[in-house]
């Protein structure tokens, strides 16, 4: 099945379309998002959106409206993501909003989904002297990359270790509450593993070299060493799915799970994470859940390669210590989400 790629229409889109076209198979099919999106259920996707000077696609927009109220519109889908730039802002932004809309569309991603490209391609010059040409043939490499990685994938099996990470105190924790429902209807036969990265034990990255990184992550290691390379590098490793357990108290990861995103720079180094699932279990006291699932989003999936199953999130609001266990239906959501992550999307 080849791919379908949808494109936003405005005035910088048939620019992006020219360059993608010769990257992505003869049988290639294209779609304005303005003539719907309905039929592509279980078909493999390639978003590209340009954005206009203000960092803008107003025919983007009007398709973000319709995957925030389309659930079930992108079933069985498996997507990748191409945004383009005229000034050097927004382009990540902009992947990640689409992102969560389509992934609660029921839409998966690839590791590593996304291709952005300012407009003067300064992100890419690393890329070039890595390849050694220049900035706007690093962007095509990387493109040709990715619509590679989206054809040539197949499913993976359902996972039967799970590592679940939290900065959470047990017995004041609405968010562990959470968890502790997921995790009772998961199967027997699968592994589970928690890890607290409570008690500000775990330092966050100074920001090495790339290659004093390289060197530490070869070994399995960083040069912080400590609780990450001891107990949470080997549990990364061992994982098939990792479940992020997140309490949102200021609009933002907690300040340990963030060193944890990191720090894994130098796990990253030594190898891909594309075979394993990233979940998140969210639990706000007032509002704001989807900041920290598109935190989730840029950090681990966009940036660490993680692959995000459709509706990689369970996103609930709580304040009061006990208040979780008592929100209606809150079991059978629980059960339902341990369900697809045992169902092998």
């Amino acid at each position: 099945m080849s791919i379908v790629a949808i494109l936003p229409q405005n005035d910088y889109s048939e620019e992006l379309k020219a360059v993608l076209q010769p990257l992505l198979p003869e049988d290639a099919l294209w779609r304005d998002p303005a003539d719907g999106l309905e039929g592509l259920r279980g078909r493999k996707l390639l978003f590209a959106v340009a954005l206009d000077r203000g960092g803008c696609n107003l025919s983007y927009y009007r398709m973000l409206s319709v995957l925030r109220l389309g659930d079930g519109l992108l079933e069985g889908c498996l997507a990748v993501v191409v945004v383009t730039g005229v000034g050097e802002l927004y382009t990540k932004d902009v992947a990640r909003d689409m992102v969560l809309a389509a992934n609660l569309a029921g839409c998966a991603f690839l590791g590593r989904p996304l291709v952005e490209a300012t407009g003067s391609l300064r992100n890419f010059q690393v890329q070039a002297q890595i390849h050694g040409t220049d900035e706007p043939t690093a962007f095509r490499i990387a493109l040709a990359e990715l619509a590679g990685r989206l054809l040539d994938w197949e499913p993976l099996p359902p996972p039967r270790r799970v590592l679940a990470l939290h900065a959470s105190a047990r017995a004041t924790s609405n968010t562990l509450a959470l968890w502790e429902l997921v995790k009772s209807s998961l199967p027997e036969e699968v592994a589970v593993q928690e890890v607290c990265l409570q008690n500000g034990t775990l330092a966050d990255c100074i920001g090495c070299t790339y290659t004093t990184c390289l060197h530490f992550g070869q070994g399995g290691g960083c040069f912080y060493g400590g609780p990450m390379v001891d107990e949470v590098f080997p549990a990364v490793r061992d994982c098939d799915a990792l479940v992020m357990l997140c309490a949102n108290y200021n609009d933002a990861l907690a300040a340990n799970l963030t060193a944890f995103v990191n720090r894994l720079t130098a796990l990253f180094r030594q190898s891909r994470f594309y075979d394993k699932r990233l979940y998140g279990l969210i639990v706000s006291g007032y509002s704001g859940g989807d900041l920290i699932a598109r935190q989730l989003i840029s950090g681990l999936n966009m940036n660490k390669s993680f692959y995000l199953p459709p509706r990689f999130c369970m996103l609930e609001t709580a304040n009061e210590k006990g208040s979780l266990v008592k929100l209606p239906g809150i079991a059978e959501r629980g059960a339902a989400f341990a369900a697809r992550m045992m169902s092998g999307e």
